[in-house]
């Protein structure tokens, strides 16, 4: 997946993340904070309307002398950051993700690619069963860190035009294990029980929204975060000529739990397969 985005300063990003296509219907599984640039341009786009009606406003007063409209219009605040334009490009071109359906408290959402083409697929993947999962087990974490897309917006047609790297990404592995079960509380509605997967390596950026599998490929689960954890000692480094301490860290990658994502795929009538072990 590769996320682009043109700002109010004419300036464009890309980031990349993960999904997983999980049956022959094109539906997918991936981290909800992934789409969290949909919101953000709704309420970016709000404010950018605002911006305008207030300069309308102001250069349609009468009685008010030029120079003041001027500088009343000079002191609004505009932001270079609004997001004016966004992509969301899905594996292949002119893919588009429907049916959206979020579970936001527990960072999964599941969606629809369309088109989608099973005859370009040699199987599909298959969950652990969240009846027993052992601690110390061997996991490993794909996704595409250490990317760079570049993405140039062409007003022309309103589009963005992808930079030859989309290509020829490269998917990265880590491996790490399978240390514990985190439990976040109830989802909003009750329906759910909000757990993650600890591993003992970080989620590298780039990596959310992609498989944890074991050593037989079996999805245990969704990379979702990094979180970080005080070891309890410190260091003393050297910053500009002054000794400082600097506390160190252990970097935890957090995964979406297998019972969860079972739970929200089989509530939504979506087909997929659980291990048997």
């Amino acid at each position: 997946m590769v996320i682009s985005r043109r700002y109010f300063d004419r300036s464009t990003d890309c980031g990349c993340g993960a999904f997983i296509v999980i049956n022959d219907e094109g539906w997918i599984v991936t981290a909800a904070h992934l789409l969290s640039s949909y919101g953000r341009i709704q309420k970016d786009s709000e404010e950018i309307i605002e911006y305008y009606h207030t300069i309308h406003t102001i250069e349609q007063e009468s009685g008010v002398p030029t120079g003041e409209k001027y500088e009343r219009i000079r002191s609004l605040r505009e932001n270079p950051k609004w997001i004016t334009n966004l992509s969301y490009w899905w594996g292949a071109d002119a893919v588009q993700l429907s049916d959206i359906r979020p579970l936001p408290e527990g960072d999964l959402v599941l969606g629809r690619l369309s088109p989608f083409d099973p005859a370009a697929w040699a199987s599909y993947p298959v969950f652990k069963s969240p009846d027993d999962l052992s601690v110390g087990t061997a996991l490993c974490k794909l996704g595409y860190p250490f990317q760079k897309v570049h993405a140039i917006f062409r007003e022309a047609n309103n589009s963005f035009e992808l930079g030859p790297s989309v290509r020829t990404l490269a998917c990265f592995p880590l491996e790490g294990l399978y240390t514990r079960t985190l439990y976040a509380g109830d989802s909003g509605d009750g329906r759910y029980a909000i757990k993650f997967l600890e591993t003992s390596s970080p989620g590298l950026k780039g990596q959310s929204g992609g498989p944890i599998l074991d050593a037989n490929g079996t999805v245990w689960g969704v990379q979702s975060r990094t979180d970080n954890y005080a070891y309890g000692f410190v260091t003393r480094v050297d910053r500009d000529g002054t000794e400082v301490e600097q506390e160190q860290c252990v970097n935890l990658g957090i995964g979406i739990h297998p019972e969860l994502i079972a739970a929200f795929l089989a509530d939504n009538g979506i087909r997929f397969s659980l291990s048997d072990y």
